[in-house]
């Protein structure tokens, strides 16, 4: 792989605390990262430093092209889309060719440039609408579009879908996921959303705590957790011990794969509800058992209420083992 964007020791501190430890990572031209992290583990920071972005006390190189690489050059070939989009007073077609306007390039010229990027993100019929006026996801789809607008060789996206409700985050992951895939561009993408994750990134790095714990092919990583921290980051929250599943190792298994009331083969574990919380089209049930409180889905929970006593089944494909070292795993 030829590295766009990449680091090498990179480590960021503050306050004689180390936040970010990353010995190495790179990211190709065209292709999109997914830096998986919880709130706190140092992903934003991440970004910010591969970016010089903001003033950071930072040891190591960053590379462009395979290349250590100053400020200056970095900032001529990034382009960064935040959580909360800062727009300029003025129009929305204004505002996504601000990017090219910092850059020396003409009004007239710059508006041309930016124009099919607007299109491309389905937002082109509001060009003229002030950007005061604009929804939350209208406003994301304008950042995107100045960033995109002045043909970055790097893309940082630092949480671009929090915020958004469910139907305007899914129409914006299909839309951008459309524009990355025809572009040269290396995309490093910064969520606490494993589906973000499987939406756009080929490969997906788990950080936890400062450090990279998991890097490898998105559907690998977030199916194939290496060690505990890792498996509740991707969605596998359950953990059963080996006195419940007879495995030489811990095991975890996600919420929507243990069923109150299920058939069929795999484990089945009595217990007894703590509580249930309808979701919707889905019912949670909270189960109390021999290995602690398991979240749970209901086949039927008529019925059910705290202190029933029920039977939780889990299938054997969904337990996955769970290593215990917490050592770097690239898969």
């Amino acid at each position: 792989m030829t590295s766009r964007i990449g680091c090498r020791e990179l480590r960021v501190s503050a306050r004689g605390r180390e936040l970010l430890r990353v010995p190495e990572l790179d990211v190709a031209a065209g292709e999109v990262l997914a830096v998986l992290g919880p709130n706190g583990a140092g992903k934003s920071t991440l970004l910010r430093a591969l970016g010089h972005l903001g003033h950071l006390h930072r040891t190591g190189d960053v590379l462009l092209d395979g290349r250590v690489a100053g400020p200056r050059e970095l900032r001529a070939a990034i382009a960064a889309v935040l959580q909360r989009p800062i727009l300029r007073r003025g129009t929305v077609a204004g505002n996504a060719a601000a990017g090219l306007r910092l850059r020396g390039v003409g009004r007239a010229e710059a508006r041309r440039r930016s124009a099919p990027w607007l299109d491309a993100l389905g937002i082109g019929h509001l060009a003229e609408r002030r950007a005061s006026t604009l929804s939350g996801g209208e406003a994301q789809r304008v950042a995107i579009a100045r960033a995109l607008a002045v043909a970055p060789r790097v893309l940082l996206l630092d949480e671009p879908f929090a915020g958004l409700d469910a139907t305007t985050r899914a129409d914006l992951l299909a839309d951008l996921r459309t524009v990355l895939d025809g572009l040269d561009t290396a995309t490093v993408l910064v969520t606490h959303d494993r589906h973000e994750a499987m939406a756009l990134a080929g490969r997906t790095a788990l950080l936890v705590a400062g450090r990279i714990r998991q890097l490898g092919p998105t559907a690998r990583v977030l199916d194939h957790p290496v060690d505990l921290d890792c498996a509740r980051l991707v969605g596998f929250t359950n953990v059963l011990p080996p006195a419940v599943t007879g495995r030489p190792r811990l095991a975890a298994a996600r919420p929507e794969h243990c069923v109150v009331g299920g058939d069929g083969d795999g484990l089945r574990i009595p217990g007894t509800v703590r509580r249930v919380v309808p979701l919707g089209a889905a019912t949670r049930v909270d189960v109390d058992t021999e290995a602690g409180t398991l979240a749970c889905r209901s086949v039927d929970a008529n019925g059910l209420g705290p202190g029933a006593p029920v039977t939780v089944s889990v299938p054997e494909a969904a337990l996955r083992p769970i290593p215990t070292n917490g050592a770097f795993v690239a898969t």
